[in-house]
This record gives structure tokens, sequence and C-alpha cells, in this order.
């Protein structure tokens, strides 16, 4: 693929009976320690081919070094077709670890699911939906030049099939436990553990990377900071289990989560756990994932919450760092928040990187006694299920998910008898003659291979049946041609679906929440936007004013051949700058001017330090704030300046408009206009702007001192070859 170009899902769906992975099995980043840019790193993996720095890269040469750790993106649009245009976005942020949402009813199925129906909450997962995933990941990572790993999730009563289905179709990592099928989907528990034996071995076969559930239970009780020791034990219980049933410890990943976030002393309450569980699963690997329970609707709180988990992950090591975003608070998985989400956590662990050479965990005092206690809790917590007769005994007096501190028993645990939930009493014995479906079936078979009957799926992957659609109306077929249009000729905004038209709007009213709530509604509806919601709102103070964030669907179509789009200037190098002023000298004068005392953007554009004009050898003379116009043009006149340089931030009564005008007619009126080049910047400036007030160019947000400078040395130099 052509980095300026789309993905062509049409082309993608050709051919997928056709298709097989290229690899089977997890794969981990290459730690690659060394040299970046002018930094060295000592936690960083081997570079991309293709990639989008962080923002800050421009200051350092555009560099963009990737952590050591496996980031994140969990996608639930309930469209595959659009996801996988979001996977790639995520993989030229950094992102090797593509998270597939199932549909929360499909944990329920006693089956595999045909077709491609829209999820609701996720994506049904479907033999065409992972091919059709697999298959662009595979575009995908030979376009940034790493392997990309692609999950999705084993549980419910259709798990062992779901095992099969991903081995078959080089799906790498997956979640199973069967404590989450007891607990959070009410599954039988004795169904529960017998379908994770089987799904585990198959797992195992296919190298898939397990990631658990344990984490559920600190997202699920009433005061998640208590059941620490319980989530100890339920780790532990699962990479027992899967020991058992021969997985590789390489294989199994704790999915951790700091159990509490600020206002709370979250480092405090949340760093003594990390360090417990690090000491006591030593041998597994670890999914760092942040706290979904207290996300609401601020990206800034999320993102605050965010950094200190990677903060614990860097004190404590985590092998994949999970991004969830704040889509969980308001239900709305949008495009750009994943992939600012991958950008905070690599960010974080860049910004963190060689943290613990730094610093250590101080293992006396008030931390080594709390990993004691809560080791100590757990495993009192295990011998108190041995004492009741069990996992299944203690299920049901409800010793899970109890917001008790161990000892200590709320009794709001959630309890599960033994002779109920989904599947109970399904169990059946296996014939003596049983002969399994695939090879790597967990327990005693006929027989020990496939070769007897000419292999399996396996085995041999032309033997899967492969099955496209069965719904003539709901199918990926007829959603790509309703969105066709926005994918390749019309332009439309979207957040969650091509062409879905969505767009968000920040706004601040100054009246209390409910009077603004119900304003920003009406303010979205005047503005044409449909089905507008409130989002996010935040009060700043109860009388003084509310912040809001108003979603709505705008159905209006932008065709780019309409647009006049200007040219972009053209930026020449640092080199062709400074060979041009050393031929040449130059000289500046800037100025604020009018009534206005803003200095900062202007000492940024001529200062060496913020990378401006004097760092080319252009000799800067700056006159400071409120400077007449008459001043500003005496003074370049008495250096004999080529260029004036003025800001104005200001716009009151179209001050800056006038003064640009005013700048303009004193160069004609003492006749030395030709002679000089007039810049205008500020917050409000166009190119356009300044052009129509006299000026030969405008500057606006984001400008740096090369870019002022480029503008000079192309209009010298064109104004040269004029005068020849």
């Amino acid at each position: 693929m052509e980095k300026n170009e789309k993905l062509s899902l049409e082309v993608l769906l050709q051919n997928l009976d056709q298709y097989r992975p290229r690899r089977r099995g997890w794969t981990w980043r290459p730690t690659e320690p060394g040299q970046r840019g002018p930094f060295p790193y000592s936690q960083v993996s081997t570079d991309l081919k293709a990639s989008v720095a962080l923002p800050a890269a421009d200051y350092f040469g555009g560099m963009d070094p990737q952590p050591d750790t496996v980031l994140t993106t969990e996608i639930a649009s309930g469209r595959f077709e659009d996801d996988i245009r979001r996977m790639r976005m995520a993989a030229w942020h950094g992102a090797d670890h593509m998270m597939v949402i199932r549909t929360a009813g499909q944990s329920h199925f006693d089956g595999l699911i045909e077709g491609t129906p829209e999820g609701v909450g996720g994506v049904p997962i479907t033999r065409k939906q992972l091919r059709a995933t697999r298959k662009a990941l595979d575009h995908i990572e030979d376009e940034v030049g790493r392997p990309i790993n692609f999950h999705s999730y084993i549980s419910g009563v259709a798990g062992p099939e779901m095992a099969v289905l991903f081995a078959e179709e080089g799906v790498a990592g997956a979640h199973q436990d069967p404590q989450y099928n007891v607990l959070y989907r009410n599954i039988n528990v004795f169904r529960s553990f017998v379908d994770a034996a089987v799904a585990k071995q198959i797992m195992a076969a296919g190298r898939i990377l397990q990631i658990d559930g344990a984490h559920n239970a600190n997202a699920t009780a009433r005061e998640a900071w208590k059941v620490m020791p319980e989530l100890l034990v339920q780790h532990g219980i699962n990479c027992a289990f899967s020991r058992a049933v021969g997985m590789a410890a390489a294989n199994i990943a704790l999915s951790t989560v700091p159990p509490t976030a600020p206002p709370a002393p979250c480092l405090t309450l949340d760093l003594p756990y990390a360090v417990a569980l690090r000491e006591l699963f030593r041998d597994y690997k670890f999914r760092a994932q942040m706290n979904t329970r207290y996300m609401g609707s601020s990206t800034r709180e999320a993102t605050v919450t965010h950094v200190l988990n990677v903060l614990i992950s860097r004190l404590t090591s985590a092998h994949i760092q999970s991004t969830i975003t704040p889509d969980e608070g308001r239900n709305v998985p949008w495009h750009y928040y994943n992939i600012q989400a991958v950008d905070t956590a690599k960010q974080a662990l860049l910004g963190l990187d060689g943290l613990l050479d730094l610093v250590e965990i101080k293992r006396t005092g008030p931390l080594g006694d709390k990993v004691r206690e809560l080791k100590e809790r757990a495993i009192l917590f295990l011998e108190e299920i041995l004492t009741v007769g069990g996992y299944a005994n203690a299920l049901e007096a409800g010793f899970f998910v109890d917001s008790g501190l161990y000892p200590e028993r709320a009794g709001d645990g959630i309890a599960r008898a033994m002779a109920g939930g989904i599947a109970v009493d399904t169990i059946v014995r296996r014939d003596p003659d049983y002969w399994a479906p695939v090879c790597h079936h967990f327990g005693e078979n006929t027989a020990e291979d496939c070769e007897p009957i000419g292999g399996c799926t396996l085995c041999k992957p032309e033997k899967i049946r492969y099955i496209d659609e069965l719904d003539p109306e709901d199918n990926v077929n007829t959603r790509l041609q309703a969105s066709k249009p926005y994918r390749e000729s019309l332009i439309r905004p979207e957040v969650e679906w091509a062409g879905d038209g969505t767009a968000v709007v920040n706004v601040f009213l100054p009246v209390d929440q409910r009077t603004a709530e119900a304003a920003a509604l009406a303010m979205a509806q005047a503005m044409g936007m449909k089905e507008p919601q409130v989002i996010h709102k935040e009060v700043m103070q109860p009388a003084e004013g509310t912040y809001l964030e108003v979603k709505g669907v705008l159905e209006l179509d932008i065709c780019p051949e309409d647009l006049v789009i200007p040219e972009e200037p053209h930026r020449l190098t640092e080199t062709e700058i400074r060979q041009f002023v050393r031929e040449r000298s130059l000289k500046v004068v800037g100025a604020t001017v009018g009534q206005d005392e803003h200095s900062v953007g202007m000492r940024e554009i001529l200062d060496i330090k913020h990378g401006g004009l004097e760092g080319f050898g252009i000799e800067c003379h700056y006159l400071g704030t409120s400077v007449p116009i008459t001043k500003v043009v005496d003074a370049a006149l008495e250096i004999g300046a080529d260029a004036i340089l003025i800001s104005t931030i200001i716009t009151h009564n179209d001050v800056h408009q006038v003064n640009m005008g005013k700048l303009h007619n004193l160069c004609l009126e003492k006749g030395v206009r030709p002679r000089l080049l007039l810049i205008a910047g500020g917050t409000q400036i166009t190119d356009e702007l300044a052009r129509s007030n006299g000026m030969d160019a405008g500057f606006g947000r984001g400008t740096k001192g090369i870019d002022v400078a480029s503008f000079m040395v192309n209009a010298l130099t064109e104004a040269d070859a004029h005068a020849d």
C-alpha cells in the first residue's frame, strides 16, 4: 500500500475463501536499546518503517522511537470494515495489539455464527470478519514493518469452537478465563471449566497468548481497592488451571488493573498491589489496563489516570500496555480517541524510559509491609477455599467479588449455584471410541493425530469450510455500497463509521449546568446538527459557567473538487536557508504593534533559543511590544532591513487589520514598499487576511521560525530573478 492511498476494502474482501494466515502465535517486540536522534534509550524496540510521530518530535528531528512494550488498541464499532481502517491508523501511531471486542450476546451463544451482522457494543466474530481483518493486518504490518497481533475473546459456551476458529484463522491473543464465564456470564461452573480445558489446549497448540479476566473483580466490586487479595487468588487459579491443561507459562498473561484512580491516593494503594502481583507471578507476562470503573466522560481525566497507570507499568514491568479511552464512559467508539490513547501510552512510556536506573522501589517500610499483607491475605483466602471443599463450594457461598477486605466479608459477593447457570447439566462423558474433531484436543482421544482421516483443519487449512454471507440485506457488501461515496469521492465527518456525519462542538456557557445543557442542545440544532447529545459536561463554578461537549450529525457533503485549496508553501531545509543567508546577509525588524503587549509569539519566531530566525544567521532587531507603526518603519530604514515582521494578537474593532493596512500605506508613502517584505503574524492571522491588507505574507498558529525564513528566502530569490 502507498501511504497516501486509502485501503481498498472491496479489493481486500476478494478471494477470502482462499486466504490463509501467514503465521500462528503471538509475537513480542524485539528490544533494541540505543541511540534515537540525540538521545540514548534503554527501553525501546525496533523502529517502524512508517509511522506518525508524537507532536513534540518536531523539536527532535521528527524521531519516533518505539517503547519496548506492546501497545493495545481496543475496537468495538460493530462494523469490521471500519475497524480495519482504524487499525491502520493505530498501527502508524505504534499499536501492535489489535483487540476486537465481541458482542456481549456472543458470550452466550452455544455455537458459531456466520454472516456479518452489525454488532451492539462489539463486533460479531465470524470467520469472514477474522479473515478480512487478518488479511488487512498482513498488509498493514508490511507497511509499518512490525508484526501485529490480532486478539479476541474465547468465552461463553461456544468457547472451544471459538478457540478452534481462532487457531485456524491466525488469531494471536485471546481472553480466556473460566471464572469470568461463571461470575459475569452465569455459565454453569462445571461446564465453564470443562470448556476452558478444551479451549486452553487448542490455544496452546496455536501458541495463542492467553489473557485472563481477573481484573473484572475490581471493576465490579463496590469498593474495588478491597478485593486485591481476591484478584491475586483469581489470577492464581487461572494460571494453575492453564498450566495443568498444557499451556506454557510464556503464553499466559495476567490482565492487571490498578484498583483505584485519583482523587484516591492511587500510587499508595495501587503500587503495593502491583509489586505483590509481580513477585507472586514472576514466571508470567503482564498486560496492564486502566480501570474503567472510575472513567467518566472527561478525556482529560482519563488521560491523567492513564499516565499514572503507565508509571506503575514502568515501576513494576508490563509486557502489554492497554490503552482504554473515554469511549468506555461515553459509549462511543471513536477513531481519534483510540489513536490519542495509543499516543498517550507511547508518550508516557518513552518519557519514563530508564526510570528504574534512576529510582528504586523501597521494599522496606509501608510498601514492603503492604505487599506482605496482601500476599498473606491471598494465601488465607486460598486456604479457606480448600477448607470449604473447593472452588465450586466457595463460589456457591459468595466468596468472590465481595467488597470486604479479606478476611472481612461484606456479604455482597457474586454467588453461583453448582446446579444452576447457563448450560447446566450439559456435560457428556466421552464414548470410548471418541474421535476429536481437531488435533491437540484436550483429553484422551481415539487417535493421537489426524493422519487416519487425512488431516484436520488445524493441520490442513484447505479442509476448512468457508461461509461468506447468509443475510442478503445485513452484510458488509451492502454497507460498503452505502458508504462508498464517503470513502472515495465525498467528505463527511466521521467518528465511528464511514459517512456517519458525526461531529463534536466544544462550548463554554456562562450559566448553571442544567441551563447550559439545554442551551447547548438548542445551539447545536441551530447549527444544523441533527440528533444532538451532550456527551460531556463539567461545572467550572455553579453560577459562573459550564463546559460542554456536544455531538450531533451533520448531513453535509463536501466535494473535494469544489474546494479551493491554496498551494502548500515550500519549506526550505535549514542548510538551504543558511547558505542563502551566508551569501546575502539578511536583516529584519520585529515588533508587536499598536497597543498589544503580547511578546511570546514574536520572540519565538526571532530568538535562536526557539529555533527562530537568529539561528539561520539572520540579523534580528526586536523593538518590543506596543510599538507604533511609524517607529517600526523608521527602524527598518535606519538599519537597512530586508523585512518588517509585526505581531498582532488583539483583534477588537479589527485593529489587527487596521495596523496591517497602516504599515503597508506608510511604506508606500515613504517610497520603500517595493524593497521591504512585510510579514504579519498572530493567532487570528491567515495568509489570505494578511495579503488582503497589504502584507506579503501572514502566519498563524503553529508557525515556526523556519516557516518565516523559508518564505523570506523564496520571496527574495524570486525578486532577484525578476530583477535580472
